[in-house]
């Protein structure tokens, strides 16, 4: 089989597995997503061995096997990051500048609360409790603050509630959590050796982050305002579509040079183009590709787990400890955040801050290579991030079910008290 030919049939395990077993799990009234991330796991080159695995033919092409696995595994994940790019433009393009501004001051404090809380609580139970050597801790703590939206958007977007309050104040949080995690996972690989950094960088990392987000926010906005009426004069097929798309890979790469998250980036291009006239009919016109391109993001998360970890009963208990106050601290940041609202809402927007999906496993993937975490420990918040992605799904399904008007978009108003 050629080179080309096999990657394709990766792509077509991935994506067959991942409906089939959306459709399982719709079918038993659960997230869509779980039954993506588990079948991963399944198919994973720690189970099965179906998925990122290459094929004798294929390590021929490379002369060596680590390179063939290098070669499939960048491959595959750089249409995971498609998917996940595609999935953030969506939830961006439901959400209006207008509306996270009036969430912004309680956006900031659950972002703020949920850096904070998590990361003392880690570093308390990994340095003082359990002994653990300061950068580890300090790395492992770490990788407990950082959140990953997508799991939650992708869920807020299958209920259709992303206009309702909480998901707005979840959203907005994500952002700003973002920008936090960016500047205290610098200063950590700093002190641990795999960077040298000053104060001076230091400041510039934060003006420059910031700045990309005030630009593409403030300025890209009035530039599109502007120019959209010129869209009428090209002669492109789908235009709305085509420029949306652009700005949507254009503004995820740019974010990543600006050491923001891609993902970022394709957000803030959905709410810009939130404020379009013909919003709507560009949401219809790319769910085609969210629904061909997002399957793979969850599938390839789930290929990350190796099921083999939990043979090993000190990796267990310590894993068990590690998400149980991964889950526990991003809890209590949002009480607290959420204080005067109506448990059910700060109970939705605290949940929907806890899982850690890819970004903990960026992080764990970073300490580990530096050398900053053993593989024991590496395991432990593999298994934390994988844990609190998959226990999100059902709980929020769960909370906005208990009011069906939610679930179908017809009410999207949450109170406070």
């Amino acid at each position: 089989m050629s080179t080309t030919g096999f990657i394709l049939l990766q792509f077509f395990i991935i994506f067959v597995s991942a409906k089939l077993a959306g459709e399982i799990f719709h079918r038993i009234k659960q997230p869509e997503v779980i039954g993506e991330i588990l079948v991963g796991i399944l198919l994973g080159s720690h189970a099965l061995g179906l998925i990122g695995v290459p094929s004798q033919s294929f390590i021929d092409v490379f002369h060596s096997e680590e390179i063939a696995k290098e070669a499939l595994h960048l491959t595959l994940e750089s249409v995971g990051e498609l998917g996940v790019i595609v999935l953030l433009f969506v939830v961006g393009l439901e959400t209006r500048l207008s509306d996270l501004i009036k969430v912004g001051p309680r956006a900031t404090m659950v972002a703020t609360l949920g850096v904070i809380v998590p990361f003392g609580i880690g570093f308390v139970f990994m340095f003082l409790v359990m002994g653990e050597p300061k950068v580890g801790s300090v790395f492992v703590a770490t990788a407990m603050v950082a959140t990953s939206v997508g799991i939650t958007a992708r869920v807020l977007q299958e209920l259709n509630v992303l206009s309702s309050l909480e998901a707005k104040i979840v959203l907005g949080a994500a952002v700003i959590d973002d920008v936090l995690g960016l500047l205290l996972l610098t200063i950590v690989t700093g002190t641990a050796g795999t960077g040298n950094i000053s104060i001076g960088d230091f400041v510039l990392i934060v003006a420059q982050a910031l700045g990309f987000i005030a630009l593409v926010l403030l300025v890209g906005r009035r530039v599109f305002e502007r120019y959209h009426p010129n869209l009428s004069k090209l002669h492109l097929q789908d235009a709305p579509l085509v420029l949306a798309l652009g700005c949507m890979i254009g503004l995820a790469g740019l974010a990543s040079m600006f050491r923001l998250a891609a993902i970022i980036g394709a957000f803030l291009a959905g709410m810009v183009f939130a404020e379009f006239p013909e919003r709507e009919a560009l949401n219809n016109r790319i769910r085609p590709i969210y629904h061909f391109l997002v399957p793979f993001f969850f599938v390839l998360i789930g290929t990350q787990v190796d099921p083999g970890v939990f043979r090993d009963k000190e990796v267990v208990a310590l894993s068990i400890g590690v998400t149980l106050l991964a889950i526990a601290s991003k809890i209590i940041g949002g009480l607290i955040a959420g204080l005067g609202m109506k448990i059910r809402s700060i109970l939705i927007i605290s949940v929907g801050m806890v899982p850690r999906g890819e970004v903990g496993l960026i992080v764990a993937g970073i300490a580990l290579s530096s050398g900053a975490i053993d593989t024991r420990l590496f395991s432990a918040v593999v298994i934390m991030s994988i844990a609190t992605t998959l226990v999100v799904p059902p709980i929020l399904h769960s909370l906005y079910s208990t009011h069906p008007l939610k679930i179908d978009g017809s009410s999207d108003k949450a109170t406070t008290s």
